[in-house]
């Protein structure tokens, strides 16, 4: 629970289905002044601790800060160091709410680990097939693309099928006070001025300045540090030019952010790592795939090729827009989550 409609709609459902419900909340790691943020606010807490009152169900605010720690955002935070840029609810769904958690669940007699993710969990021949949600405007199979059959066994997502607006109609049947709560933030740990403040107050000092540069090694100005820019950045550069600049490529040996026009920016193939597939990719190898390169990003045709070193790589049918190291691909055929990986180079 986290003192939103949609986990508290999935309370909900439960208790009128029948089913024998505990909250579960996790106090997490964030900057004393995110308090807008779902994972941090006090008042976020009395929601989700009054929303499992008013459904009459045992409420347990668990204490996971050290774990969020260190599984989550000192990585998030290395990443960004090493010149590429992450996404953390990716790392987070993972180890912390479908790891520790589901633990934590099993250790208290669940059944089921259940939450208000947007996603269809189905169940063939012993496999679990992880599906969009039917809302495409809040499908997040993309940020539960690296969950293990192990951890799909243990979940149940009750709102895959529905819309966000049915979703609050039945918050509203259910007179729930958090029905017109707005939906959260999804980068939930950083205070004020962002990932870039946030880098500052907790890594400052740890990266170099370094020279702008343009694809053909012209010296066009300088920046402040590589974290403090990511693919597609037009603001903030303090370059003038005729025409814009955009971030097209943070070349970490050279210290170097390299910037282009607008078609720079556009890019035909990415070689993946930290492969994690949940149907066997070799059914699907040389034939076109929908991938997806960003959270909420629209789907690109692509050809998924694997290398004699067992390497991976997406060959896009149309260049794509700004694909960045460090976030993830995933890959769908319609509906089924394929799987996906994180991008390592990207090509032009």
């Amino acid at each position: 629970m986290s003192g939103g409609v949609d986990s508290s709609v999935a309370a909900a459902k439960l208790v009128a289905e029948g089913h024998e419900v505990i909250g579960l909340m996790l106090r997490l790691w964030a900057e004393p002044d995110c308090r807008d943020n779902r994972c941090c606010a006090p008042e976020s807490v009395e929601q989700a601790r009054a929303v499992a009152n008013q459904l009459g169900i045992p409420f347990y605010l668990l204490d996971y800060k050290k774990k969020f720690w260190d599984a989550v955002v000192e990585p998030f935070a290395q990443t960004y160091l090493a010149g590429e840029t992450p996404n953390p609810c990716l790392t987070c769904n993972k180890k912390i709410r479908f790891g520790a958690l589901l633990d934590e669940a099993r250790a208290l007699g669940g059944q089921k680990l259940v939450t208000g993710h947007y996603v269809r969990l189905e169940e063939n021949a012993g496999q679990y097939l992880l599906k969009k949600g039917l809302d495409p405007l809040k499908d997040q199979s993309y940020v539960l693309y690296q969950l293990s059959q192990a951890q799909l066994a243990g979940c149940m997502f009750p709102l895959g099928a529905l819309e966000k607006s049915q979703t609050r109609a039945l918050a509203k049947e259910y007179k729930l006070e958090v029905a017109s709560k707005p939906d959260s933030q999804d980068l939930c740990f950083v205070g004020s001025g962002g990932y870039r403040g946030f880098l500052e107050r907790i890594h400052g000092g740890a990266w170099q300045v370094g020279d702008f540069v343009d694809s053909q090694g012209k010296i066009l100005g300088r920046h402040r540090g590589l974290p403090f820019y990511t693919v597609g950045q037009r603001r903030g550069l303090g370059i003038s030019s005729d025409q814009p600049l955009y971030v097209t490529r943070l070349d970490v040996k050279q210290n170097q952010v390299v910037l282009g026009g607008g078609e720079a920016r556009y890019s035909t193939w990415i070689s993946l790592k930290e492969m994690h597939f949940q149907q066997d990719p070799t059914a699907y190898l040389g034939h076109p795939i929908a991938a997806r390169i960003r959270y909420n990003a629209p789907e690109h045709p692509a050809l998924l090729t694997k290398g004699q070193q067992g390497e991976f790589r997406l060959d896009f049918l149309k260049p794509v827009l700004d694909a960045t190291p460090g976030q993830g691909a995933v890959f769908y055929d319609q509906d089924l989550v394929i799987g996906g990986g994180i991008i390592k180079e990207v090509g032009r």
